[in-house]
């Protein structure tokens, strides 16, 4: 009966609920809670994802709504290294000359020069 109130595998969670070497056994209640709480979860990124994304516009949601999300709302931010902002390769590589150029040029400010290219490297993942 329970299996049919969650829509996630219920082995699945299992599976991934025993690879904590904390956990030794698992309940079949808090088996079916966790399944309908990360179901729950789930659908509230996407929904507050497509409210307060593009979605609306384009009548989809995509990853670019869902890693905003990440990035902008506080609620999701510890989701910014899982759903990084996708950028083109080529771009990134531009990033990485200009790190490099800037770290031969001025090297006694490195500590600024760190700070600095942490804050434009953090979230950002190469894609096509």
């Amino acid at each position: 009966g329970e299996n049919r109130l969650v829509s996630l595998p219920l082995s699945r969670i299992r599976v991934i609920m025993k690879s904590s070497p904390e956990v030794s056994s698992i309940n079949q209640d808090a088996l079916f809670l966790t399944a309908k709480a990360t179901e729950l979860f789930v659908q509230y990124l996407a929904t507050y994802s497509y409210k307060h994304g593009r979605g609306k516009e384009k009548n989809a949601l995509t990853y670019s709504d869902l890693s905003h999300t990440a990035e902008e709302c506080e609620t999701f931010q510890f989701l910014a290294d899982i759903l990084p902002k996708k950028i083109l390769a080529s771009k990134y590589l531009k990033m990485l000359e200009k790190e490099k150029r800037d770290g031969e040029v001025g090297e006694g400010d490195e500590e600024d020069e760190e700070e600095e290219d942490e804050d434009e490297t953090v979230g950002e993942d190469v894609g096509s």
